[in-house]
């Protein structure tokens, strides 16, 4: 076990890197540059002021190689916007998107492995076609659509959930976080429906499922005791794959909702051309899905000890 995570952190590390390389020099080849910051009627000294702080001489990989060796110490530098610290700046940020991301993996996986079971236990009748189209419906409907809709319908028309904003009190938190999270789900919980049916019909096909069923034991007994438990394998490794995908869609939600979080953060990064704050956003990102996948890969490694083996 220990030499395939080992595997996995030196795997992990070296995505990190290639992530950062590449956003970085895409910055600063894409037309404008860092240079864009300055001001038009910045003058001759102003502008070499300027170049010589942010090394804007340097050939490209001399500045990565400077800002690489900064991140590695925790120095992200300053936002370019505001004058704060980088990291100051997402670390106000996070909190917000963990509360949309955890409540939507809970949302999702509860739901999910619900309507899972129940379309593999009902393979081919009205009750599977319904969820499957379902799952067809919610990931073909564009969020930021659906996000418009529903601000029109709970808080223009109905008045009973607020249109923006993360809300002060536990409370409002609360009520503010169900449009976002409801639309981030959306996202999720088809997945999770399609990898709970299929796991549980090839589990139910098994020969020890049909030896639990000839032996007497209600079905409810051989459903969630015997078979879900080794169904739920394949859909422990399919929840490191959503993070990524819903820390993407929390660019379009936060947007919309107003709810402020990296996904907001990141927007008016790109926007106001804050070539620090992306950099530091798209590490921190990058950590953090990389190290959820590292957590799902050392639950995986429990579950199931053959992937020790194929590590």
């Amino acid at each position: 076990m220990l030499q395939f995570l080992a595997k996995r952190f030196g795997q992990s590390i070296i995505l990190i890197l290639i992530v950062t390389m590449i956003t970085f020099f895409l910055m600063n080849l894409a037309p404008g540059g860092p240079s864009s910051m300055m001001r038009m009627d910045a003058s001759a000294e102003e502008r070499a002021a300027l170049a010589e702080q942010y090394r804007l001489n340097d050939p490209v990989i001399i500045r990565y190689v400077h800002w690489l060796v900064d991140a590695v110490q925790g120095d992200l530098g300053l936002s370019l916007s505001t004058g704060e610290s980088v990291t100051k700046r997402i670390m106000d940020r996070i909190p917000f998107t963990f509360q949309l991301t955890i409540w939507t993996i809970v949302v999702s996986v509860i739901i999910g492995i619900i309507f899972g079971i129940i379309s593999a236990k009902n393979q081919n009748t009205w009750k599977d076609h319904m969820i499957n189209f379902g799952s067809v419906i919610g990931l073909s409907i564009p969020s930021f659509w659906l996000a418009i809709m529903m601000i029109l319908l709970f808080s223009v028309q109905l008045k009973w959930l607020p249109s923006s904003g993360a809300g002060g009190s536990i409370i409002e938190q609360f009520k503010s976080s169900i449009m976002p999270v409801a639309i981030l789900s959306m996202a999720t919980l088809p997945t999770i429906v399609r990898f709970t049916r299929s796991s549980m019909l090839e589990v139910i096909s098994q020969n020890y499922i049909r030896t639990s069923r000839a032996k007497g034991l209600k079905e409810k007994t051989v459903i969630y005791s015997h078979a879900l438990k080794n169904a739920l394998i394949p859909v422990i490794s399919v929840i490191g794959v959503l993070i990524p995908r819903l820390l993407g869609g929390a660019v379009i939600v936060e947007s919309v909702f107003g709810w402020p979080g990296i996904g907001r953060l990141i927007v008016e990064a790109s926007e106001s051309r804050d070539y620090n704050l992306v950099m530091g956003v798209t590490v921190i990102v990058t950590i953090i899905v990389v190290l959820c996948n590292f957590i799902v890969d050392m639950i995986y490694s429990k579950v199931d000890p053959r992937v020790n083996n194929m590590g």
